[in-house]
């Protein structure tokens, strides 16, 4: 009798450790959300030095554009950040100034504001200023490539800015010649990834903060 009752004692606790295997098996098998299955790791990487943009995707480099960065008397800033929001066809508005969407909007047709205020990714109504040191501290595109990669980014995307050339900005961009830079000296200093929260190594521009006032297309822009 006893040796029975161990016997059925036995084919329980097996049976109850394959219902446990088959239940974990059945959740690791059961399909993620579709936000978890295609939500890509993704890191914008600036050279300022080289007036480039990489968009690394998995770690694999899915996108460079040429683009244009601060100039020297008001230099983009250096540090990690992220996107903060994303706005398609911005109004313009600064010093009582307001410009709807269209060709002469000094932002161009998309707005990627980073998380440190009054910076961001956009376009220009200059695009003979794409690979110079020109603007006030923002990331100007071309119309064709802002559009794209504003297609390809999302809201908290990580984006760093880096100063000075170094090892990584050598693989993602090549080693070729530096741009040309003008005379008067650049505040700007290397820094990593790993330094949170970012800095500004120059004053940011003496205007308003980046908000968004209406979530379809009205912005007030803080940086050119």
């Amino acid at each position: 009798m006893k040796a029975l009752m161990l016997s059925k004692l036995a084919m329980v606790a097996v049976a109850a450790l394959v219902m446990a295997v088959q239940a974990m098996a059945q959740k690791a098998a059961k399909p993620q959300p579709a936000a978890q299955q295609n939500k890509a790791q993704r890191v914008i990487v600036v050279s300022l030095e080289d007036r480039k943009l990489a968009l690394v995707e998995n770690g694999q480099v899915k996108k460079v554009y040429s683009v244009a960065v601060g100039k020297p008397s008001t230099p983009s800033p250096v540090g990690s950040f992220t996107i903060a929001h994303r706005v398609a066809n911005p109004t313009y508005h600064h010093n009582g100034k307001t410009v709807l969407p269209g060709p002469g909007n000094p932002v161009g047709t998309r707005w990627m504001g980073l998380s440190i205020s009054g910076y961001g990714i956009h376009g220009t109504n200059e695009p003979n200023s794409i690979g110079k040191a020109v603007s006030h501290g923002c990331i100007r595109m071309a119309r064709k490539d802002l559009e794209e990669f504003y297609e390809l980014v999302s809201a908290g995307d990580a984006v760093e800015l880096v100063g000075e050339r170094n090892e990584d900005t050598a693989r993602l961009f090549g080693d070729g010649e530096k741009p040309s830079v003008a005379a008067e000296p650049v505040l700007m200093a290397m820094t990593t990834p790993a330094e949170a929260p970012a800095t500004v190594t120059a004053p940011a521009p003496d205007v308003p903060a980046m908000q968004q006032a209406n979530p379809v297309v009205q912005v007030l822009i803080a940086a050119r």
